[in-house]
């Protein structure tokens, strides 16, 4: 079965453009006008990738953002005529995994998608054992001494990164050329949040991780003996 994409914008145009341009790439399309009715439908089939304007005629479209991030299992892209570099960082912090600033090509806006999509792609390694946690890339959840925690696709990319590379260097250049993304600085402060996140969901000591350590001036080692399965 063929992907499927969700997009929320208000202007009729825009979804009408970028459904006719994701259908020819084979890719099934849901599109709503309002956020209510965007998360009835996700909540009932939650697609592979969401499109989400941040101006909405019934919410923040950062709200939706936040809340999507929550619940884990989508890629998120930002599509929106707010193009500072403060509204980059904070859709990212969120938990968006793109930003997009209209106007934009549809091809533009298909290739992201396909972007997403691969680095999505189901791959052999789908749970990984490590101290007392087990990440489950499947449910998106991590189980250990705390209890269960979901995490984002944005946050279990950098989970992978860390999981795969285990007891070695990861710089922040390494970071943004397998994570992509946009301007350095939106994207550092995105890695920020993110491993903070990661942090806390595993109980890190905020002020000396056992499992994340950061190399100052450098980037980050992740400690722990990881098993996949």
């Amino acid at each position: 079965m063929s992907a499927s994409v969700a997009i929320l914008d208000d202007d009729p145009a825009i979804r009408a453009t970028l459904t006719e341009a994701l259908e020819e790439a084979g890719l099934r399309v849901t599109a709503h006008s309002r956020a209510d009715a965007f998360e009835a439908a996700v909540r009932q089939s939650m697609p592979d990738v969401c499109l989400v304007d941040l101006g909405l005629p019934d919410r923040d479209g950062l709200a939706v953002v936040s809340r999507l991030a929550l619940e884990g299992g989508a890629a998120i892209i930002i599509i929106s005529g707010r193009g500072q570099v403060q509204d980059r960082i904070t859709g990212l912090e969120l938990g968006a995994d793109d930003y997009v600033v209209k106007p934009f090509a549809p091809a533009e806006i298909v290739a992201r998608v396909r972007a997403r999509l691969r680095k999505a792609a189901p791959v052999a390694r789908r749970r990984a054992q490590f101290a007392d946690w087990t990440a489950d890339f499947d449910r998106f959840t991590l189980t250990g001494p705390r209890g269960e925690a979901t995490f984002s696709q944005a946050e279990g990319e950098v989970l992978r990164l860390f999981l795969d590379r285990p007891r070695r260097l990861i710089t922040r250049d390494e970071m943004q050329e397998v994570l992509g993304g946009g301007a350095r600085e939106a994207f550092d402060r995105a890695m920020d949040v993110r491993i903070s996140r990661l942090r806390a969901k595993l109980g890190e000591d905020p002020k000396n991780p056992a499992l994340i350590k950061t190399i100052y001036g450098a980037g980050y080692i992740f400690l722990g003996d990881v098993a996949w399965s």
